[in-house]
């Protein structure tokens, strides 16, 4: 027997109630990427679409932005490789930069210094729009080098 507009309308109002109190599944990407300055525009494009398809099109400017200062700093401070992470759990999106150099990043700037620097920036940039930020070392497995992230909550 075919379904009545009123019997999918209420089948459709159902199932958006469910979605909207089951919350959403945590996920995780990994881009591994050249030591190349094209890399950043690479990184930031996929991370736009990832950010797209997930429905956090709220966040993807300021995303855009840390990936791509993250990234950047991977990619000019460090020979080796590198790789974008980005994971969603309990609200938050966490953006990361892998590369092979254990070192630490720099400390950022004090803000105000920014607009009178050529470079030395991004970290300083992460630290004002990121709601947390930091760097850890990684040694296990045979890998090394480092991780900085930031994280981003989304708005309620």
């Amino acid at each position: 027997m075919p379904e009545t507009g009123t019997e999918t309308g209420t089948q459709a109002q159902a199932q958006a109630e469910a979605e909207a109190t089951t919350p959403p599944t945590p996920w995780e990407y990994s881009l591994y990427i050249p030591n190349d300055p094209r890399a950043v525009t690479i990184s930031r494009r996929t991370l736009r679409l990832i950010l797209t398809m997930h429905g956090l099109i709220r966040l993807v400017d300021v995303a855009e932005l840390l990936a791509a200062e993250l990234v950047s700093n991977a990619v000019r401070h460090t020979k080796g490789p590198a790789a974008l992470r980005v994971r969603w759990a309990a609200g938050v999106l966490r953006i990361g930069a892998w590369d092979a150099d254990p070192a630490p990043p720099e400390p950022p700037v004090a803000l105000e210094r920014v607009a009178e620097l050529e470079e030395g920036r991004g970290l300083a940039l992460v630290r004002a729009c990121a709601d947390l930020w930091g760097w850890q070392p990684l040694a296990r497995e045979g890998n090394r080098g480092k991780i900085v992230w930031c994280e981003l909550a989304a708005a309620a």
